[in-house]
């Protein structure tokens, strides 16, 4: 099945590459050729209306039925001489509007003539190294106290999708990730309706569930290469299949989004078999109580509540070993905030798991070139009676990013999220003509993150996780940046192999170092 999956998105891809390949021949063609054309018509609209009768001064000659200007011996045109030539015109610009459809759908074929195709995709390129190690790091990387972690060159990511509209007010989207190698997986997939009363847009298909902000977030934005412990904990991966609807006040200050889930994570399987559901409702609501219209957004100041009620399947599998596709979905961990083998902070599939309840609060306020932002998340599990007691877990981060070039963070108010940073000037380094050499510095910033997570309560070992991050970003155009983030950090009470057939609860401390080099199109 896998090899099956995989070939047949290498034909997707291979389609949809030749199709972007076709467009690169000559992307702007049609356009410059329009251009031109509109050019032209505006030249002759402006030469009538330089020859046009006034009326107070014009004569009209006597034998012709033209018009002579006052003071001059020229004769102008007459009305319907004028008409005739307006409507030529205006025939040669649908004309144009014409040639230039017809050239676009020579660059992508959609599949019937109602339908819309944008093709999009991103490309990350990591290395990550441990400077810093101890025996409880090596514990949680490897499993034995003596193996250090390993540094690592990788794809973090590799996507290629594509979306658009169909017939009325239907739209679409999927998208495929290639980094996994030969484990090939999608991430959105889904169809919906836009303009809907009351619902606004509905979607049906695998789309992020609506809590943490760094996680609806688009990687493309984000501030950090790696999300926080908290974030990525209790969301991990965060698209699920379901059903959700989102909408925006007419204003922009209000944005909400909330549905019904399946838990279980299933764009490397996907389907989801089992006799429970184990599903979930989720919802958020934001607010954007702050917005800068005069500055064009360099200023504004945000809050969001999110939450959900979950139905783990507390019956099925249990422990770290207890995997596979009946396995009940509670579960929370992540790798140390950096692209690591293992995950460093683990509460192992939870036994007895019936219910949990999250509550999660967010905020950011940007100031210009300055933004601060901040999130907090509580989760309170209860457990089948006899299987333990129930769960407390809680954790969250807070970060200031700073533009040294001058830049801010823009913001979304449709969605209540980071938009596209755009830099004053890209970053390029050329041969002038006449000697010399030209260039452009791109946008520059700095952050730093205190991070905090607490998976350990009663019986259950997943770890306590603090760390600190620091980040340079260079954006050199609003598509493509390299990443520079050095972490310190320790996790605590984690229950962890620690060699052959041992397991104890340890501590560990460690640095890390990433770069990344992105592009999105």
């Amino acid at each position: 099945m896998k090899t099956k999956s995989l070939a047949a998105a290498f034909v997707i891809l291979a389609v949809l590459g030749s199709s972007v390949f076709a467009q690169t021949l000559s992307p702007d063609a049609p356009y410059q050729a329009l251009l031109h054309r509109l050019d032209q018509q505006e030249c002759r609209i402006q030469e009538l209306e330089s020859t046009r009768r006034l009326p107070s001064t014009d004569q009209p000659d006597a034998s012709g039925g033209r018009y002579f200007s006052a003071g001059h011996e020229t004769p102008s045109l007459t009305a319907d001489e004028r008409l005739r030539q307006i409507e030529t015109g205006l025939d040669e610009q649908a004309g144009a509007l014409n040639d230039l459809q017809k050239s676009l759908k020579g660059f992508i074929k959609p599949g019937h003539g109602d339908m819309t195709m944008k093709i999009f995709g991103r490309i990350d390129v990591d290395a990550w190294g441990f400077p810093g190690d101890s025996p409880g790091a090596n514990a949680f990387e490897t499993g034995d106290v003596n193996n250090d972690p390993q540094n690592t060159f990788q794809f973090r990511r590799m996507r290629l999708g594509a979306s658009g509209d169909l017939t009325s007010n239907m739209l679409y989207k999927v998208s495929f990730e290639f980094a996994g190698g030969n484990k090939t997986e999608f991430r959105d997939a889904y169809l919906g309706w836009k303009d809907l009363p009351l619902l606004r847009t509905l979607l049906i298909g695998n789309q992020k569930r609506p809590y943490g902000l760094d996680h609806m977030n688009s990687s493309r934005f984000n501030v950090f290469m790696e999300r926080p412990y908290v974030i990525e904990s209790i969301n991990q991966d965060s698209r699920r299949l379901g059903i959700a609807s989102y909408g925006v006040s007419e204003d922009l200050v209000h944005n909400w989004r909330f549905g019904v889930y399946n838990m279980r994570l299933i764009q490397d399987e996907g389907k989801y078999r089992g006799d429970s559901p184990q599903i979930e409702v989720a919802g958020r609501y934001a607010s954007t109580i702050w917005y800068d219209e005069s500055s064009d957004g360099r200023g504004y100041a945000h809050l969001a509540i999110a939450g959900t009620v979950a139905h783990p399947d507390g019956s099925a599998g249990s422990g770290v070993s207890g995997t596979g596709p009946f396995a009940n979905e509670a579960r929370f961990r992540h790798r140390p905030e950096a692209r690591s083998a293992s995950r460093w902070i683990d509460t192992g599939i939870i036994n007895g798991a019936s219910y949990y309840e999250l509550l999660a609060s967010e905020a950011v306020l940007n100031v210009g070139r300055m933004q601060i932002v901040g999130e907090w998340q509580n989760l309170f599990l209860q457990r089948d009676n006899g299987t333990g007691d129930d769960l407390f877990f809680t954790g969250g981060y807070a970060y200031v990013s700073y533009f040294l070039t001058g830049e801010h963070m823009p913001w979304n108010r449709k969605t209540g999220t980071l938009g596209r940073i755009v830099p004053f000037e890209n970053f390029f380094l050329v041969d002038r003509s006449g000697g010399g050499v030209g260039r452009g510095i791109g946008a520059w910033q700095v952050a730093a993150r205190y991070s905090y997570a607490d998976f350990t309560d009663n019986d259950i070992f997943g770890g306590v996780g603090e760390s600190l991050t620091v980040g340079l970003n260079w954006y050199w155009t609003p598509y493509s940046r390299m990443q520079f983030n050095y972490i310190h950090g320790m996790v605590r009470e984690r229950l962890t192999s620690t060699g052959p057939n041992t397991q104890a609860v340890v501590r560990g401390d460690y640095d890390i170092v990433g770069v990344r080099f992105r592009v999105d199109y």
